[in-house]
């Protein structure tokens, strides 16, 4: 069994691996020289990937910012200020799973408590902000993620799962707790952003319209 994220503690070193120094130098080569500074979101992200890659918990303790003010001939304070700045990155360690929940109006009014619910009923969490006690899940209210069309959205690490109710989360977070990774997207086989059910317009090829040069000139009269 993990441990609990409230468990962990706070590591007192922090090095790139190879497979992130590959990542660093693509992200440092987009900015002209002498503006490396520009590239602290993408190291941020980075750091934050190989704690998760490494240690199942991604987020970013302050020796991996550092690690980034470093890299980048930065103060320290500036990069805390930014990675404090941002949700998308997380300083203090979270579950396996981060399960964020869009609580926006179209997600609300689609179902989105229901999905909150499922995911405290299955983590045995309160609220947001909270972990498993088994370190699986971290639970997090997020801002509109973009797909309202298919809300309520929830998002799991990268990946959306669409048009989600309470059996649906409650089902998806216990595959993820059997170590399954059920494919992300619509839960109701919703194609795209296409109504449920299926297409009603557009449901036919498009009329073809002839080319210029298969077209025969007129004949002068």
């Amino acid at each position: 069994m993990s441990a609990a994220p409230s468990d962990r503690v706070e590591p007192t070193s922090f090095a790139f691996d190879d497979h992130s120094h590959a990542a660093i130098d693509v992200a440092i080569a987009k900015y002209p020289p002498g503006k490396q500074a520009s590239a602290v979101l993408p190291l941020l992200d980075i750091a934050q990937r190989q704690m998760g890659r490494t240690t199942g918990s991604a987020w970013i303790p302050t020796v991996a910012m550092d690690a980034v003010a470093q890299a980048l001939s930065m103060p320290p304070i500036r990069v805390y200020e930014i990675a404090t700045f941002y949700l998308m990155f997380n300083t203090k360690p979270i579950g396996r799973y981060h399960l964020q929940v869009c609580g926006t109006t179209p997600c609300w009014l689609r179902g989105s408590d229901e999905v909150a619910r499922a995911c405290r009923d299955v983590g045995g969490m309160k609220g947001y902000g909270e972990s498993s006690a088994d370190g699986l899940f971290t639970m997090s209210e997020v801002e509109c993620l973009g797909g309202c069309v298919n809300a309520p959205i929830l998002q799991v690490d990268d990946d959306y799962y669409e048009d989600m109710d309470y059996e649906r989360t409650k089902a998806l977070l216990e595959s993820l707790k059997r170590g399954e990774k059920p494919a992300r997207g619509s839960t109701i086989g919703r194609i795209g952003s296409a109504p449920t059910g299926g297409p009603v317009t557009l449901t036919s090829d498009p009329i073809r319209v002839p080319s210029a040069s298969n077209v025969e000139p007129e004949k002068a009269e």
